[in-house]
C-alpha cells in the first residue's frame, strides 16, 4: 500500500507561514526543477475565481514593505516532511478561461539565490581575503532569510597584500559568487531545508561520493520502480584538460595534464573512459598553482561523464523523493550500465494525490564497481 502524500504550502514576506486552507485547495499543480550546476526554480498553478482568497492574498503581499514574496513547498511522504523548494516569486501570470467561468494563476519563481541578484555592489572592497572568505562574508547578508553558508575553503589560498592590490566586487552578489566559483573550479547552489525557512548555500567542488539513495529498478517485474529510462553512451566527450604553471626559477611554463579521476570525482564504475582529446586551458598560466589545478579538475569532472540517463518515476512507487546532487543506484539495466550514478537534475511534478519526477543521471565509467548494487542504502 502506497504511503499517503501531503503537501504543505507556506508563503509570506521574508518569513513564510502556512497559507489558509482555501489557498492550498486552489493549488492545481506544482513543478519544481533542481539542478546540480544551476539555480532551482518552481511554477505553481492555482484555480483563480472572482471571489478567490488568492485575489486578496497577492494584493496584500505586493503591498508589503518588503517587496519579496517567499514561497516554501513541503511534501510529507511516508511520515517524513521534506522541503522541495524554498524561493521567491519572480512573476505571476493570469490566464482567463471564459468557458469555465474561472482563471488560472501561474506563479513562477526561483530559489533564494535570486535575492543575491537584485543589488549591484560593484567596487565593494575585500582587502586581504581569500575567495572563500569573501563568499562567506557575502552570504552573511542573507542570514535573515535563513540562508546558512556551506563554504569549502580553497586548497591553496591566494591572499594578495592590501598595499599591492585590493580585490573588488564586480556586479551583484550572485554574479560575483559565481565568478569566484568559476575561477576556483567550484559550483554554487542553494539546498532547501532541512527545516522550512532555512537553506544551505553551498559553494565548493562538485562532490560525487556519499550514501546513495534507494536503488532505481528496471526490468525487474514487481520490483520495477521506474516508469521510463533511456541510457546514452558517449565516450567522445571526455577530454584531458592541461593546465599551465610558471616556474620563476627557470622562467618557463610547465604543462600539467589533469586525469578524469580526481579526489572529488571518483570512478563510479570499473572502466573509466580514456579521453580522446587534449584541451589546453591557456588562461591558467597566470593563476596560482592551486587555482590552476582546481580549474583543471573542474573541467575534467565536467567532461568525464560518458553515460547519461534520462527517465521518470512515480514517487509513491519509488518510496521517497529522488533528490539531485547526490548518488543513486541502478539495477536491471544490464552489466555495462548497472551501478551507482550521480543525479544531475530532477523535475518534480506534483498534483493532488500524485507525485512524479523526471531525472537526468550521469556516470563516468562502465560496469558497476561493487559486487552488489543494494536496493536500499546501508
Amino acid at each position: 500500500m502506497a504511503s499517503p502524500l501531503y503537501l504543505t504550502l507556506l508563503a509570506g514576506p521574508v518569513i513564510a507561514v502556512p497559507v489558509p486552507k482555501p489557498l492550498i485547495d486552489a493549488l492545481v499543480s506544482a513543478e519544481v526543477t533542481e539542478s546540480a550546476t544551476g539555480r532551482s526554480g518552481f511554477q505553481l498553478t492555482f484555480t483563480l475565481a472572482d471571489d478567490s482568497i488568492l485575489q486578496t492574498f497577492f494584493v496584500l503581499a505586493a503591498s508589503s514593505p518588503v517587496p519579496v514574496l517567499r514561497v516554501v513547498l513541503m511534501a510529507t511522504f511516508g511520515g517524513l516532511p521534506q522541503v522541495v523548494i524554498d524561493g521567491i516569486v519572480m512573476h505571476c501570470e493570469v490566464s482567463p478561461e471564459a468557458m469555465q467561468g474561472s482563471s488560472k494563476l501561474v506563479v513562477t519563481g526561483e530559489d533564494l539565490s535570486a535575492l543575491m541578484g537584485f543589488v549591484d555592489f560593484t567596487g565593494l572592497p575585500y582587502p586581504g581575503t581569500s575567495p572563500d572568505v569573501r563568499v562567506a562574508a557575502i552570504l552573511a547578508k542573507y542570514a535573515a532569510f535563513g540562508v546558512v553558508p556551506a563554504v569549502t575553503p580553497v586548497p591553496v589560498p591566494d591572499i594578495e597584500v592590501p598595499t599591492d592590490r585590493t580585490p573588488g566586487q564586480k556586479g551583484t552578489d550572485l554574479d560575483y559568487i559565481q565568478e569566484l566559483a568559476r575561477l576556483c573550479g567550484y559550483v554554487f547552489y542553494m539546498i532547501p531545508g532541512p527545516a522550512p525557512g532555512t537553506s544551505a548555500a553551498y559553494w565548493g567542488p562538485q562532490i560525487r561520493f556519499g550514501m546513495p539513495q534507494p536503488c532505481l529498478n528496471v526490468n525487474l517485474d514487481a520490483w520495477t520502480n521506474v516508469e521510463s529510462l533511456s541510457l546514452r553512451y558517449e565516450p567522445q566527450g571526455a577530454v584531458t584538460p592541461v593546465v599551465f604553471t610558471q616556474v620563476p626559477v627557470v622562467n618557463t611554463v610547465v604543462p600539467i595534464p589533469i586525469p578524469s579521476v580526481t579526489p572529488f570525482n571518483p570512478p563510479l564504475g570499473l572502466m573509466p573512459p580514456i579521453p580522446q582529446k587534449v584541451e589546453p586551458l591557456e588562461d591558467t598560466a597566470k593563476l596560482p598553482i592551486g587555482q590552476a589545478l582546481m580549474r583543471g579538475m573542474a573541467r575534467a569532472v565536467e567532461t568525464a561523464d560518458i553515460i547519461t540517463g534520462q527517465g521518470s518515476l512515480d514517487v509513491q512507487r519509488y518510496g521517497q523523493i529522488l533528490r539531485a546532487r547526490s548518488l543513486v543506484g541502478m539495477r536491471g539495466a544490464g552489466v555495462a550500465f548497472d551501478g551507482i550514478y550521480y543525479v544531475d537534475s530532477t523535475t518534480h511534478q506534483v498534483k493532488p494525490g500524485e507525485y512524479k519526477q523526471s531525472f537526468v543521471l550521469k556516470r563516468n565509467a562502465l560496469i558497476a564497481n561493487t559486487p552488489v548494487v543494494p536496493a536500499m542504502p546501508f
